[in-house]
């Protein structure tokens, strides 16, 4: 059997219009070149040409394609990567002078994504994406979708139709029956999160930018507060190891919980089709309660990635919820950590678990900042107020009375206000337990 190791890498040739639009365009042609490599392949060159406008033709200047069908032919490349997004006119015409396999970092992109994809319903988002990125560009992919097809067996299809039409046909069936079951599974994700809300345990979120270290985090949380049968999420040092949002309950040492979701992370030019395709895997964070936005402080880009992600964040309506930044692997750019700054930063080394006991009083301090000091007597028929409150609240005392369990507790305000008939200034227990 074939090890892995020895399947022929696909040589690629990187390509890619300066106008003016990227901050830092070396670096997008970097980051090209890593995607490249995260899906198995190798770059064998780059070339570029600075611009003022793009062609509309052929995204390059005439020379500069020529150039470039010359340089793949001379390093015997199987595929042209732009980093630039074409239209499917430049992909055509591209495709027509280079003979060879042209790809843009969208498609790039998604090429990653379909081979990443691990549940039904991711396997199912990227392909609706790949079909929709796929659907204006027919006429561009390849030669034979141009030629003429038969009539026979075709109902309702005249003779010598083009095969381009049935195949833009077959598209737009499959896309639709892919949207009724994504519907279907979203509405299934809906009333998980009905039943999550009805819990009362905050949603924390997991955010950032691809490889940032995510996982790690999580797994590191895991190890320390997790419950005993909460399995490990995928952590490998890879851009988009995640693919599937994974929500894991956390019990801190004071019995307080919260639940922690890891995303899919995000990255510059990050095609809109799979924002939309997994606009309901996303929007867990948009109900979180609390963002932990992770970031790669060892990154000399580490600011343009976090404005990515906040401009991805805004683009899901996330604005408003309050962040913790992470500032992750210190380790590989700082003698001194953890190091916290304000309320809402720290730097920290999730892969070797330093910093997670700080991590988690700031997470605290936001989550649980606003609760009181309470005393409940719970009626011994009420079992299910008792279990509740001994799940979701901090119980400094309790006592077996004569007429109910009382309860010294630390709760939220809106748990007091739910049981507020059972609560009062029984004895001077509770008082001593805040002493």
């Amino acid at each position: 059997m074939m090890e892995e190791t020895d399947i022929k890498k696909e040589r690629v040739i990187l390509a890619g219009a300066d106008v003016g639009e990227d901050e830092d365009f070396e670096y997008s042609m970097k980051e090209l070149g890593s995607l490249a490599e995260a899906c198995n392949m190798e770059v064998a060159g780059i070339l570029t040409q600075k611009m003022e406008t793009m062609n509309r033709a052929l995204c390059l200047g005439c020379g500069k394609v020529d150039e470039l069908k010359e340089f793949a032919d001379h390093m015997e490349a199987d595929v042209i990567i732009f980093d630039n997004a074409l239209s499917p006119s430049q992909l055509r015409n591209l495709q027509q002078i280079i003979k060879k396999p042209i790809l843009d970092r969208t498609s790039l992109i998604l090429e990653i994504f379909s081979s990443r994809a691990g549940t039904r319903e991711a396997r199912l988002q990227v392909e609706t994406a790949r079909l929709q990125y796929l659907l204006p560009r027919l006429t561009g992919m390849h030669e034979a979708l141009s030629r003429q097809g038969g009539g026979s067996g075709l109902a309702n299809k005249g003779a010598g139709e083009k095969k381009l039409e049935l195949d833009r046909r077959k598209i737009e069936h499959r896309l639709a029956l892919l949207r009724k079951e994504l519907d279907g599974i979203s509405g299934e994700r809906q009333t998980q999160r009905k039943k999550r809300l009805a819990s009362s345990l905050p949603l924390v979120a997991l955010a950032g930018y691809t490889n940032a270290g995510k996982s790690t985090l999580m797994n590191r949380m895991l190890e320390l507060y997790g419950e005993e049968e909460a399995k490990p999420v995928l952590e490998k040092d890879m851009l988009f190891a995640t693919l599937d949002t994974t929500i894991r309950r956390i019990v801190l040492p004071d019995n307080r919980r919260f639940l922690l979701s890891d995303t899919v992370g995000f990255i510059h030019k990050l095609p809109t089709g799979l924002i939309k395709a997994f606009r309901s895997t996303l929007e867990e964070v948009k109900h979180a309660d609390l963002i932990l936005h992770v970031i790669d402080c060892s990154d000399t880009h580490y600011k343009n990635q976090i404005r990515v992600t906040e401009e991805t964040l805004s683009e899901l309506g996330c604005s408003q919820i309050p962040v913790i930044y992470i500032m992750n692997k210190a380790d590989l750019c700082m003698d001194v950590y953890p190091k916290i700054l304000g309320d809402n930063r720290i730097y920290m080394a999730a892969g070797k678990g330093i910093g997670l006991t700080e991590l988690i009083e700031l997470i605290e301090a936001k989550l649980f900042g606003g609760c009181q000091e309470a005393e409940f007597l719970i009626p011994y028929e009420k079992g299910n107020i008792m279990s509740y409150l001994m799940e979701h609240t901090v119980v400094r005392n309790m006592e077996y009375r004569e007429n109910g369990v009382y309860l010294c507790v630390s709760c939220s305000r809106e748990d007091y206000a739910r049981y507020s008939m059972y609560a009062g200034e029984t004895d001077q227990v509770c008082r001593k337990e805040r002493v």
